[in-house]
């Protein structure tokens, strides 16, 4: 058996890397650093980049690391390695999200080969989707694919929970588009894609999103209720549910939700997400109230069978990733 604590190759960091580099994060903002001591991989938060009107609390920058730690934990094992993973592992260092340790050496299993490769291929899709429906057999695997401990993702279905989710949108849709701090933070993170091709997020994402997706801008055409309520009936939606609302459960739910998003990559489905209504106080507690739900709401995630390509966003360079003199 080999040593557990062996000193990373090149081939394997690349792997490693490359792994995070692909993580979803809200406003691409790829909120995050990474660490290879021997036999463990270490993801840090980077508290530097902010959204001060969009998460004031930090809440999907923490979701944002949960989905890089999923990644990297299944890139460690795609190298053929068991994997032991810690959320939060040391009080005194409160920046380190992650540390996964290597373990014995240890085939991948199909799943995991499946999912990584899914990675490189998973984009947010902000457009209408086909008309074709995600089968209840594709649900419920969907519902099953993250064990993450405390996450429930939760499907929407029928016409009144549709109704008061439709609701929550039409409210915070209308209060986004006239929020200015918001606004000039979401121009600066689309300018962003313009002078700099790590990150920020990309134009053509921006000026093809649908108003029921996320990313409300200021000239963007709000359908009523009803009109709402009628569109997301032609979509999964699935809200993924806390038992508490600690930056733990905000880390677990990112990784359950990239668990869940890889799954749906792997079966040919598209999926974006969307946390901004979930950040007005009154929204969520309709949300929480309305749907009967056990615990906090954190995120949305759209499913679907996609219609049209979607590019990939920018995404900053390995060597940003792992050296932050170079930032």
């Amino acid at each position: 058996m080999e040593s557990a604590a062996a000193e990373w190759s090149a081939g394997e960091i690349d792997v490693l890397a490359r792994a995070v580099v692909h993580a979803p994060s809200v406003h691409n903002m790829q909120p995050w650093s990474l660490e290879l001591p021997d036999g463990e991989a270490l993801l840090v938060e980077r508290t530097d980049l902010a959204l001060p009107c969009h998460d004031p609390a930090g809440r999907d920058r923490a979701v944002s690391c949960g989905a890089a730690a999923a990644n990297l934990e299944l890139g460690m094992r795609v190298l053929g390695r068991a994997t032991r993973l810690a959320l939060l592992p040391d009080p005194d260092r409160p920046d380190l999200v992650a540390r996964i340790t290597a373990g014995e050496v240890r085939l991948p299993s199909g799943i995991d080969l499946h999912r990584y490769s899914a990675i490189a291929r998973r984009r947010s899709y902000r457009h209408a989707f086909t008309g074709q429906c995600v089968s209840d057999y594709d649900l419920a695997d969907l519902v099953a694919a993250s064990p993450a401990e405390g996450v429930t993702a939760r499907p929407l279905r029928g016409a009144a929970e549709l109704t008061a989710l439709a609701d929550v949108l039409e409210y915070a849709g209308a209060a986004v588009r006239q929020d200015d701090g918001y606004q000039r933070e979401l121009a600066l993170w689309t300018a962003r894609d313009i002078e700099r091709a790590g990150d920020g997020l990309a134009l053509a994402a921006v000026a093809s999103t649908l108003p029921w997706a996320g990313l409300v801008r200021p000239g963007t055409a709000l359908p009523d209720r009803e009109t709402l309520a009628a569109r997301l009936g032609r979509e999964t939606v699935l809200v993924f549910v806390t038992t508490d609302d600690t930056r733990l459960d905000h880390v677990r739910t990112g990784v359950a939700m990239e668990q869940t998003w890889l799954a749906a990559v792997d079966m040919g489905l598209a999926a974006a997400v969307q946390t901004q209504p979930l950040h007005l106080a009154e929204a969520r507690s309709a949300l929480i109230e309305n749907l009967g739900l056990p615990g906090y709401p954190q995120l949305l995630m759209r499913v679907g069978h996609p219609a049209v390509a979607v590019p990939r966003s920018p995404r900053r360079a390995i060597r940003e990733l792992l050296d932050r003199d170079a930032l």
